[in-house]
């Protein structure tokens, strides 16, 4: 008889993507094998995929899981850090745990119909359309009469800053000090190079491309703007092309603070 409890192991930060075996995996690989292609290819993933993951995992934890160096033949060279080492040991721990759970857990319920264990066990998942997920601590928070200005550092020297209604202010108990996320959709950031910019945009990060994916129309810019920190624009390709964006291009992304979205753990 199979077993009726399977015990699977994610871990997700606020609104941010899952940490699950498939991620885990991938950061196996790319210990192993020191490349990003050949991680891919291992655990089955396109090497857009692939990188798109590692930056994903780095924007969601305090320190880089991997240091990265996009280009060359093996496709961009990959090392764990001793953050991304302690992730896969901390996780394959709380994994082995979880398994003994639901062994004994399923002994308990031997007995419940297998409607009610499906139910004993549904959880509600939430996940988000917005490409740019970015943990940080709120730093500052500015009242108004409808609305308030929030801060939020994201790395060392980098800060996103949000407007929202004092309402979600309340809702989501944003504090300084409080860990929360900001949300932004590749096609809100405006990429912009040159010194002395006059704009209206709240936020002006600076960084250098890392990385430029062509499709027909548009082209899939992600900076790097920090230590392990990465944020990704869509734009036309003629733009991209008009701009000569290529790796190592220092340019300054702009994003309007309503076009922010907060969330919370």
């Amino acid at each position: 008889m199979s077993s009726l409890l399977n015990a699977a192991l994610s871990l997700r930060r606020g609104e941010g993507s899952r940490v699950g075996p498939e991620r885990i995996a991938l950061l196996e690989a790319l210990g192993e094998l020191g490349s990003i292609r050949a991680a891919a290819e291992r655990v089955g993933l396109s090497y857009r995929g692939a990188w798109d993951a590692v930056q994903a995992l780095n924007n969601l934890f305090d320190a880089p899981l991997v240091t990265t160096q996009a280009g060359g033949k093996a496709g961009g060279a990959a090392e764990l850090t001793p953050a991304g080492r302690a992730l896969i040991a901390a996780f394959h721990r709380v994994e082995a745990e979880l398994a003994d759970i639901a062994s004994r857990l399923e002994q308990g319920l031997a007995d419940a119909p297998l409607g009610d264990v499906g139910r004993l066990f549904w959880s509600l998942g939430m996940q988000t359309s917005a490409r740019n997920a970015l943990r940080g601590t709120v730093t500052r928070i500015t009242d108004g009469a409808v609305n308030a200005e929030v801060s939020l550092a994201v790395a060392g020297g980098v800060e996103v800053v949000a407007i929202v209604t004092r309402e979600s202010v309340q809702a989501l108990r944003l504090a300084v000090g409080r860990p929360a996320i900001a949300l932004i959709k590749s096609s809100f950031v405006v990429l912009a190079k040159g010194e002395g910019l006059v704009t209206s945009a709240r936020n002006q990060i600076k960084g250098v491309v890392a990385q430029r994916l062509d499709g027909a129309v548009s082209s899939e810019i992600t900076l790097a703007i920090a230590e392990g920190k990465t944020l990704t624009a869509t734009i036309t390709r003629e733009s991209a092309e008009a701009m000569s964006l290529a790796e190592g291009e220092p340019v300054t992304a702009l994003i309007k603070a309503p076009h922010v979205i907060l969330a919370v753990e």
